[in-house]
């Protein structure tokens, strides 16, 4: 155990440091966003540091931050409800619709950077987007118990409840989170299959070849581009908008990535009379077997910052 005595002792920041990816990983899996778990795991270490007397030592610095940090997370969920994909909002489009704008009063779920081999399941798209469809108490609880490996007893205390509703709590957010979460019915591709699978995406949306996408994807694969709102389900409408859209609006470059410990690419974009190509979109790509199942684009540049890529590319 640390006490109090030893954290005075040395520097906090260095004292919380080996712990910072693994609270960020869990702000960004009960809020959805990188920023808002920037800016959470920034408020819950000053509240840390400001209630760092009343650290008594009676459980693990660990367990202490991720309490002070949940709170700050269920405070945050409180005041911003959840976040979301276009597949929450409405129907697929059977055809490309053109000319689709930003829906920006959305509060979006984003992508998060790549995950240590520990954390990518628990950071995969299928379940944090599950995850948002969970009151925060059910979220907190789910996290803490089935990710973190926390007791009832210990969150019930955290939470200021009982262990009766922790579990109810946890029964109800596991059935959610398994109506939401594919099953996984199939074997995983080989590391080798995905390489080339990503790169014949790259490939495929660089050259305007629509049959070779076509062949990369599931018959029931869906291509969402948040925040755009319309979304699409099934080969003819993703060659439809890929043929109508995609291929017509400019150049195409690629850099191959990973992202809520999957593959990904980040999309590069020169529009007509530009010379230069420009952060678009991180591309995840969601595979079913040995083929993707799911294509989710987070357009917008702001999203490359926390991946450390450029924004433009000569």
């Amino acid at each position: 155990m640390t006490d109090v005595s030893e954290i005075r002792a040395q520097d906090f920041t260095e004292l919380v440091a080996p712990l910072r990816g693994e609270l960020h990983a869990h702000c960004y899996r009960m809020l959805g966003s990188v920023h808002d778990a920037d800016d959470a795991l920034q408020d819950a270490l000053l509240r840390a540091w400001r209630a760092i007397d009343g650290f008594e030592g009676r459980s693990s610095l660990r367990s202490w931050l991720y309490r002070i940090a949940t709170n700050t997370c269920l405070d945050a969920i409180a005041q911003r409800g959840r976040r979301a994909l276009p597949v929450d909002l409405g129907p697929s489009s059977d055809q490309a619709v053109v000319g689709d704008a930003p829906q920006t009063e959305v509060a979006w779920l984003g992508p998060y950077p790549d995950a240590r081999y520990e954390q990518r399941e628990s950071v995969e798209l299928a379940f944090v987007a599950a995850l948002q469809h969970l009151p925060g108490n059910q979220r907190a609880a789910l996290l803490l118990f089935e990710v973190l490996g926390f007791s009832a007893a210990e969150i019930a205390m955290w939470m200021d409840t009982t262990v009766a509703s922790v579990n109810s709590a946890l029964q109800r957010a596991r059935a959610t989170v398994a109506e939401k979460v594919p099953a996984r019915d199939h074997q995983p591709a080989a590391d080798a299959r995905v390489r080339e699978v990503v790169a014949a995406y790259s490939s495929a949306l660089e050259r305007g070849d629509v049959d070779l996408l076509l062949s990369l994807v599931t018959e029931d694969v869906t291509w969402s581009m948040p925040p755009l709102p319309h979304w699409y389900r099934g080969r003819p409408a993703v060659g439809d908008f890929a043929t109508t859209v995609a291929f017509t609006c400019g150049s195409w470059r690629h850099v191959p990535t990973s992202a809520n410990g999957q593959p990904a690419v980040a999309s590069y974009l020169r529009a007509p009379g530009e010379d230069v190509h420009r952060a678009w979109s991180i591309d995840v790509l969601t595979f079913r077997g040995d083929q993707v199942a799911e294509l989710t684009a987070f357009i917008g540049p702001e999203h490359f910052e926390a991946w450390g890529l450029p924004v433009t590319l000569p």
